[in-house]
């Protein structure tokens, strides 16, 4: 098994790439050890010190590392953990546990707006920031206000804010005229 890694925009993160599927759909997010029970691989990456979140996307896993250590020391770690993963048979989920298919749900006289978003954010925006490593999903629209949440080397990268504010929001409010602004929430 040949796992490559790719560098992400958030220098605290590096992307993994076993060479097979990681999850059929969906993605999961393990922001600290606590939340990796569900998942035996997420466990296993976590068991690695220094690894502070664990994201799963259809191909690939991303890690975040500590600042305190350094990705020559942790890396070769993490390629192991996930090689004696594959190697063991066990799912990459325990048996029941579902993957996040993304958004939050949203009713109300704006629904059909929240549809565009959603649609835009499907067709344009999570593909790229799948290929950095990360998810961004919807969470929430009030008042012409766009609550998005950040998730795998999205969340926490320098470049977020930028990416949120000049990439996103203007793409939304050029194809939507009722979105003024977007901003991200933390869950």
């Amino acid at each position: 098994m040949f796992i490559q890694t790719e560098s992400t925009p958030n220098p605290a993160t590096l992307k993994f790439l076993p060479g097979q599927s990681v999850l059929e759909m969906g993605t999961a997010d393990f922001p600290s050890a606590e939340s990796a029970g569900k998942s035996p691989l997420a466990s296993r990456i976590f068991a690695v010190d220094g690894v502070e979140g664990v994201f799963f996307g259809n191909d690939f896993v991303t890690v975040t590392k500590a600042d305190s250590v350094d990705w020559d020391h942790i890396k070769p770690a993490i390629l192991g953990a996930v090689m004696e993963h594959y190697q063991s048979g066990q799912p990459v989920m325990n048996e029941g546990q579902t993957t996040a298919s993304g958004h939050a749900e949203h009713s109300g006289d704006d629904s059909e707006v929240v549809g565009q978003i959603k649609e835009l954010l499907d067709s344009r925006v999570r593909p790229a920031v799948a290929q950095d490593g990360g998810d961004i999903t919807f969470h929430g629209f009030e008042r012409g206000v766009v609550y998005l949440h950040m998730q795998g080397a999205c969340a926490g990268c320098p470049s977020s804010t930028l990416t949120l504010k000049m990439g996103i929001e203007n793409l939304l409010r050029h194809y939507i005229p009722e979105v003024t602004e977007v901003r991200p929430v933390a869950v």
